[in-house]
């Protein structure tokens, strides 16, 4: 059920609150600088202008604690203006997997945090609640409230997923925030995912996958046919046309299958998240870069009639906490690569790079895999033309702001 609006004069409440408590802070802090530089000299003198700066300053203190407790009652019924929402979401990673897995419990701990303990999500491991590949079916039809995914999962059901979730030789992950944020993205997706009952907010992003985890070394396009590998998305329909026999498992299922020999290889995520899952136990060479997902985008789920009964104030929690878990992220899983890298020398594993004229066959495969699934659907189409469009625009200013990568080839 749709609750009606807080009436103007709630909102006017809160907004003068804050004006006047970032006001009274301000002051206070002033009055603080100003009593103890001069306080202790007009004391000293035994001048009555310390009388009155003694007391200016009590008065203005005060009148910042009585603000302040006015602010935290106001908090307090902020708090309670929200909805009580206690919600099974499950996740469609590992909890423990570093930028990937933990980030649906970022989420939760910030929305616990921001709404006072009224918004609380108990998550849920792959599989223990919702088998990982099938998130978005069980949001759709309202079996589960909300679900923390990546939306290439759903390729099957909605051909133009992978574009809001990761695409070959594509953008930049701050390049896709822009797109989401300010190109249209988000838009699209609420339009596509809408019509299906479910409203996806960006809520986590990585960097470059590695191109992938092979048993043997891969010199050449050859060495790419009749290859055993799990792969996903759009990177996937480029390793079927290169001539690779491609499956897609969840990160759980991943280890079991490369170790038992039904794949040969994989691609999965970041170096540090691999590491987690023990590939480099089995497959020696880790090569890069990763072509495939130049980005990797992360979303909750919400089901639409769900989210459209919940207060303006709580919508806006969630979109802030998936914003902040977004950057936090990102942040994380480009700190954190570097260390595992090198550490993988002492397990036999050395970084291996792609052939340029390998990244141009798998390119041109590339142009052949998008331009087919833009003609098959027209939300790809939209999707795609709308990514290429503003990835031209931005290229203008990304060519000539950035350093060249290879600018400083000692670091």
């Amino acid at each position: 059920m749709t609750r009606p609006d807080k009436p103007p004069a709630y909102k006017m409440q809160v907004t003068a609150f804050a004006s006047l408590f970032d006001r009274s802070t301000r002051v206070s802090a002033r009055y603080l600088q100003v009593y103890f530089h001069y306080g202790s000299r007009l004391a000293m003198t035994g001048s009555n202008q310390f009388d009155h700066l003694k007391t200016f300053g009590q008065n203005a203190l005060a009148g910042a604690a009585a603000l302040a407790i006015g602010v935290t009652l106001l908090a307090g019924s902020v708090a309670e203006a929200a909805d009580k929402i206690r919600w099974k979401v499950p996740n469609a990673f590992p909890s423990h997997l570093p930028a990937l897995g933990e980030n649906a419990q970022i989420v939760a701990d910030l929305l616990k945090d921001v709404s006072g303990g009224a918004i609380q999500f108990k998550i849920f491991e792959p599989g223990n609640l919702v088998p990982a590949l099938e998130l978005t079916d069980a949001v759709q039809n309202g079996s589960i409230e909300a679900g923390y995914t990546w939306m290439g999962y759903d390729a099957g059901k909605i051909p133009s997923s992978p574009l809001f979730a990761a695409r070959p030789f594509g953008m930049e992950p701050w390049e896709y925030t822009a797109w989401w944020y300010n190109g249209g993205g988000e838009e699209l997706a609420n339009e596509i995912y809408g019509s299906r009952n479910v409203v996806p907010l960006l809520c986590g992003i990585n960097g470059p996958e590695t191109a992938g985890w092979f048993r043997k070394q891969i010199e050449s396009m050859e060495d790419l046919k009749g290859l055993k590998i799990r792969f996903a998305g759009l990177g996937g329909q480029v390793m079927q046309k290169a001539g690779a026999s491609v499956t897609l498992l969840p990160g759980s299922e991943i280890f079991q299958a490369l170790e038992k020999g039904a794949i040969d290889a994989t691609e999965f995520s970041m170096p540090a998240v691999d590491e987690q899952l023990g590939f480099y136990k089995v497959a020696k060479f880790n090569y890069f870069p990763g072509w495939h997902q130049t980005y990797t985008a992360f979303h909750l789920i919400v089901n639409k009639e769900t989210w459209d009964g919940l207060e303006d104030q709580t919508r806006a929690m969630f979109k802030s906490a998936c914003t902040a878990t977004t950057l936090l992220s990102l942040s994380r899983g480009e700190s954190i690569q570097g260390p595992v890298i090198r550490g993988f020398q002492d397990q036999g594993v050395q970084p291996e790079t792609v052939p340029v004229e390998m990244l141009k066959a798998l390119k041109s495969l590339t142009d052949e895999v998008m331009n087919e699934q833009a003609e098959a659907d027209a939300d790809f189409k939209r999707v795609y033309e709308s990514q290429k469009e503003f990835t031209k625009s931005y290229g203008t200013w990304k060519s000539l702001a950035y350093l060249p990568r290879d600018f400083d080839s000692e670091q």
